[in-house]
């Protein structure tokens, strides 16, 4: 592969609540036994990538524990690697990443130290398939300055959160929206770009002596009119976990098998650190029905519709349905939990009641508490 990979796993949401306050997004458990940035990484070394570097800032603890073996990923190589890159205060400079594009020009040596002609930048939120050597044979072949990786959304579904894009017949983007009040069409970009890694170092380095920082606003819509920018159509599932909202969905939606099937049991592989946990334990009185249970859960009551995380104990006559509960909660006796997300090491006392009336509920009433006492668990 003759492109070395960057993924951008530093940012945060508010749309995300309070289930950012423990970890970076691109951390987020996905689908009981992975990690959002696990899709990123594993269409990665699929492509045949071997140099992965992520940009890692906020809440960075918990990324950067899953990322603590690089060999998950097969990037534990003599050539290549995965590496993993925070701010760093030098002589020259001593800020944080102010943005996407700041964020690569503070790591700009490391481009610079590289061989590889491409450069493939990924976001680390969002849960997708893609062979990127298609992406690339697609940019070479139309000659373009950058190429960005789109999707078509339902109509149903609120895109103006992302960036919105319209392309000619060619697939020449002829407009760039970030965030438009009204969208004028149903491609978002995926947040994936290809683009040569000498355009992209100078490229970063205009926008330093500007002091312009973010990547889309700043290079994509800014050079839309200057630069050939193409859009590629990816096909499959994609999702962007970044909101509450979006998130839920998507740990839902791996209760439908085709979903399952598309990333577990279809080629190329999803791949994601290993944990020696005991299977998931199922007690006299446990009722199951399309549900995910990881390893380490320990079963005694009704869960239905759900997705549980790691170490989850739930316990008896208890009633977990259309939720997603994250590692190491623990669920006491005659506990209702309905439309919710359950942060990771709560726990929900015995004859509490949780529903989501008017959507989602996030529930970490104790994270606090738990803080103050020195509480340790996978975040």
């Amino acid at each position: 592969m003759k492109a070395l990979g960057i993924i951008l796993a530093g940012g945060n949401s508010s749309r995300m609540q309070n289930l950012s306050d423990k970890r970076a997004i691109s951390a987020m458990p996905v689908a009981c036994s992975y990690r959002s940035i696990d899709f990123t990484l594993s269409n990665m070394t699929n492509s045949g990538v071997q140099t992965v570097a992520v940009l890692s800032q906020y809440n960075a603890r918990s990324l950067n524990e899953h990322l603590n073996s690089s060999k998950w990923w097969n990037f534990g190589r003599k050539q290549g690697g995965l590496y993993v890159l925070t701010p760093t205060v030098t002589t020259d400079n001593s800020w944080w990443y102010r943005g996407t594009a700041d964020a690569m020009w503070q790591n700009i040596d490391f481009l610079k130290e590289r061989h590889e002609p491409y450069v493939i930048i990924a976001s680390g939120d969002c849960v997708y398939k893609i062979d990127y050597n298609k992406v690339l044979d697609y940019h070479i072949a139309k000659q373009s300055d950058i190429t960005v990786v789109c999707v078509k959304r339902p109509a149903d579904e609120d895109i103006t959160r992302f960036g919105v894009v319209s392309m000619d017949e060619n697939g020449q983007i002829m407009d760039f929206e970030e965030k438009p009040m009204v969208a004028k069409s149903d491609i978002v970009s995926a947040g994936v770009y290809v683009i040569r890694r000498r355009a992209l170092i100078e490229l970063l380095e205009r926008c330093n002596e500007e002091g312009r920082y973010n990547f889309v606003t700043d290079v994509l819509i800014r050079y839309k009119g200057l630069k050939k920018i193409y859009g590629y159509i990816a096909d499959g599932y994609w999702s962007n976990i970044a909101s509450v909202d979006s998130y839920y969905r998507t740990n839902m939606d791996f209760l439908r098998k085709d979903v399952r099937d598309y990333f577990f049991r279809q080629e190329p592989q999803i791949y994601s650190k290993a944990y020696d946990l005991p299977p998931a334990k199922y007690n006299g009185g446990s009722k199951v029905k399309n549900s995910l249970i990881a390893s380490g859960c320990i079963i005694n009551s009704q869960v239905e519709n759900s997705v549980l995380f790691k170490k989850v104990f739930v316990g008896n006559n208890s009633v977990i349905k259309n939720s997603i509960i994250l590692n190491g909660a623990y669920i006491g006796d005659n506990v209702r939990v309905e439309n919710c997300i359950v942060e990771s090491n709560e726990t929900l006392l015995s004859g509490t009641t949780y529903i989501g009336e008017n959507g989602i509920r996030v529930v970490s009433e104790n994270t606090k508490r738990y803080e103050e006492q020195g509480a340790s668990g996978e975040v």
